[in-house]
């Protein structure tokens, strides 16, 4: 039988002379079991009747039904819902028919028996005529062979639910080899016609005796830790791993195979969430104006949303990105429904311009996310960098305490901590007159400080997303390096906490748990890209870039930090400067902006922050000096 033959869509009316066939055969057979294969002289003499009461009212319900209007090779569970609904009327109306028949010429044009011996005959048989042609349509499609082998994570019910979603809209690709679970109880069962394994015990085992194109992980609870271990385990092996969405994403509740994901890097990364004091939040936020400098960023947008929840009077997001933020509005609008929101295109290096936004908004918070942080970008052009970085953060500090801001949170970086690029060093500046300030204000000065944050804008997560969809090399500047990484919504997650928490004057720095070779990093991502690497694609290593360094710090120790009540912040222990002295060195520094001489600048800069060391840059000549 031609393949070609089962892509085409069946006539109608064949359909519904196969099912009418199928009810005559129904028919004949329920005789044939009743009278156990010997049918009377009697009961064949009343056929004049019966065949013509059963068939007609089949077609009148098949007329109204149009069970033969379905496209059988893709039958569901929809349309064996169909096939036992028409059947279960039309086989009531006969027994109506009967008994009528019964009262008006005194017999009965079916015997009850065959009624019902007909009814459950028909129903199977129909719903197995369309399954039948559905397994054959498959089979012919994609052969048992060429399917790809499946497992799933997760013998429970969101196991199952990806099952039947594998099943109604991939089934003819993928075929499922084994559910895993773990759950001691359920290994050794069967689920659907599938048996459960238990997940560290048999995996393993799984994987090396089965080629396994892909694991599904369907368990929606699952720990970060336990979902890395999973993760790891089929990477060893070259198994691709995706991830059913939460059930809220669901559309319209159900399930869609293309809705379940490849994983990403950072679900490699995830930690367990954070734990934040709400109260707390709501008491700092609820009903305040609230300004957000760099608030088109990664990092800035993130905190909008996150402040949403903690019903803000209005917030105020300002960027120089009008594009950006013109985005981020329609979407706080849109998706969230929240029109308390304000969007100021503005650049905080002019006094004039931020003045005129604290003169007509009064803003009780503000985060202070507006930052120049390309450390390369930033080594070849200083005095922007301390235009940006130094002056925009002394402007609006200045004007926090000038309009009696309650809060002033500043979003800095690990590159800050004993610096070795101009980034890191402005970066330490603007802490130094943060902290400094809280001296001579009322209003709470609060540094937060922390590493890389995936997929931020120019962060090594999306270059290398890049760098892979175009076939690599992948770049990695030295085979050493280690970054500190956190996930956007977690670093912001402790930016709210740590401002909520700040009594004025701290630095906090967050636990950014192990640092990871970058390296590491580029050949999970190949692997989770399906790819080999050093056959589909390339590492190579280019160089430390200027200021670049090989480890980042954080200054996270026990003898430079302080513990707070929560387990994920701690205070770090710095020199303090006092206010005047500091304005007095940042004023003087702000005034080379006019020489565009860089090498000056970067004196000064290191004459503020001597433990500023440059590395890998032009500058390090400075050092010798």
């Amino acid at each position: 039988m031609s393949f070609k033959l089962f892509e085409k869509n069946t006539p109608r009316w064949i359909v519904f002379s196969i099912d009418l066939s199928i009810c005559l055969g129904s028919l004949f057979l329920a005789y044939l079991v009743r009278f156990n294969f010997s049918i009377p002289a009697v009961e064949i003499e009343l056929w004049k009747f019966a065949i013509p009461t059963v068939i007609g009212i089949r077609v009148i319900s098949f007329f109204y039904s149009r069970i033969y209007q379905g496209i059988i090779r893709y039958t569901s569970t929809a349309d064996a819902q169909r096939v036992f609904y028409t059947i279960t009327a039309g086989s009531i109306v006969m027994a109506l028919a009967n008994i009528i028949s019964y009262f008006i010429i005194g017999i009965y044009l079916v015997p009850y028996s065959i009624i019902i011996i007909e009814y459950f005959t028909t129903v199977f048989l129909l719903t197995a005529f369309r399954i039948l042609v559905k397994t054959i349509y498959i089979s012919l499609k994609n052969p048992s062979r060429e399917k790809k082998n499946v497992i799933i994570y997760g013998a429970g019910e969101s196991g199952v639910i990806t099952k039947r979603a594998l099943d109604r809209d991939a089934g003819t690709r993928y075929k499922i080899i084994a559910f895993i679970d773990d759950s001691l109880n359920k290994t050794g069962k069967t689920l659907e016609g599938v048996h459960i394994y238990n997940a560290d015990g048999d995996l393993e085992d799984l994987l090396r005796a089965n080629t396994v194109e892909q694991l599904i992980i369907s368990i929606q609870n699952i720990s970060p830790q336990r979902k890395q271990q999973i993760i790891e385990k089929c990477l060893t092996y070259g198994v691709k791993i995706l991830n059913v969405p939460p059930v809220n994403s669901w559309i319209n509740g159900e399930l869609s195979f293309k809705q379940i994901k490849k994983i990403k890097i950072e679900d490699l990364l995830e930690r367990e969430p954070i734990q934040l004091d709400h109260e707390n939040l709501r008491k700092q936020i609820k009903g305040k104006t609230v300004l957000i400098t760099g608030g088109a960023g990664s990092i800035g947008a993130e905190i909008v949303r996150q402040l949403i929840p903690f019903e803000p009077g209005k917030l105020i997001v300002v960027d120089q990105a009008e594009s950006a933020i013109y985005e981020l509005e329609l979407e706080i609008t849109e998706k969230y429904g929240w029109k308390n929101i304000e969007a100021v295109v503005g650049d905080i290096r002019q006094v004039n311009r931020m003045r005129r936004v604290f003169d007509h908004f009064h803003p009780q918070v503000v985060f202070h996310a507006a930052a120049y942080k390309h450390v390369p970008v930033m080594e070849n052009n200083p005095s922007e960098a301390i235009l940006t970085n130094i002056e925009g953060t002394r402007i609006l500090a200045d004007l926090s305490h000038e309009y009696a801001v309650e809060n002033f949170v500043m979003v800095s970086t690990d590159k800050a901590v004993n610096p070795t690029s101009i980034m890191g060093a402005t970066k330490r500046i603007a802490e130094i007159y943060c902290q400094s300030m809280n001296a001579i204000s009322k209003t709470k000065f609060i540094t937060t400080r922390f590493g890389n944050v995936l997929d931020s804008n120019g962060s090594v997560i999306p270059r290398f997303k890049k760098q892979i969809d175009e076939g690599g090399p992948i770049t990695v500047t030295h085979p050493e390096v280690t970054r500190f990484f956190m996930t956007i919504p977690e670093a912001c997650q402790l930016v709210l906490e740590a401002g909520a928490m700040g009594k004025g004057g701290e630095i906090f720095i967050f636990d950014m748990g192990q640092s990871i070779r970058i390296i590491d990093l580029a050949r999970k991502m190949v692997m989770l890209s399906g790819l080999t690497l050093g056959k589909d694609i390339q590492i190579i290593f280019t160089g430390l870039r200027p200021g670049e360094k090989i480890y980042e710090e954080l200054l996270a120790d026990k003898e430079t930090t302080l513990p707070t009540h929560h387990d994920k912040i701690l205070i770090a222990k710095v020199r303090e400067y006092n206010h005047q002295e500091i304005t007095k060195q940042i004023i003087s520094l702000t005034e080379m902006f006019r020489s565009q001489n860089n090498e000056a600048i970067v004196m000064k800069i290191k004459e503020i922050v001597p433990e500023y060391l440059s590395a890998n840059s032009e500058y390090e000549k400075l050092d010798i000096k």
